[in-house]
């Protein structure tokens, strides 16, 4: 597996469970109660993020593939899954602080 793939997949798992671990906006922006609102806002962000470079890097080794809408709900749905540790921890492990 090329090293690009690689680095990849391992952001991707990290970003789309950063909402899960952060109280932060963006982990950057302090909010008085980060609610399941923000983070799919965050979620959605970072999905688009991460597309993004992918689709850099993709364009520095190869041409860039035309995708349909098939592929962005398959890769949403994954980029989902990998977020599932996180909102496990989140809603089901962590304790409240109330």
């Amino acid at each position: 597996m090329d090293s690009s793939i690689t680095f990849l997949l391992v952001l991707a798992v990290a970003a789309a469970n950063l909402p899960f671990v952060s109280e932060r906006f963006a982990g950057v922006f302090k909010v008085a109660r980060k609610h399941f609102g923000w983070q799919a806002l965050e979620m959605a962000l970072l999905f688009c993020l991460v597309g993004g470079l992918a689709r850099l890097l993709e364009a520095r080794q190869m041409p860039v593939h035309e995708q349909h809408w098939q592929f962005y709900v398959t890769v949403l749905a994954l980029f989902l899954v990998a977020a599932f540790p996180g909102f496990a921890y989140r809603y089901f492990w962590r304790k409240s602080a109330h």
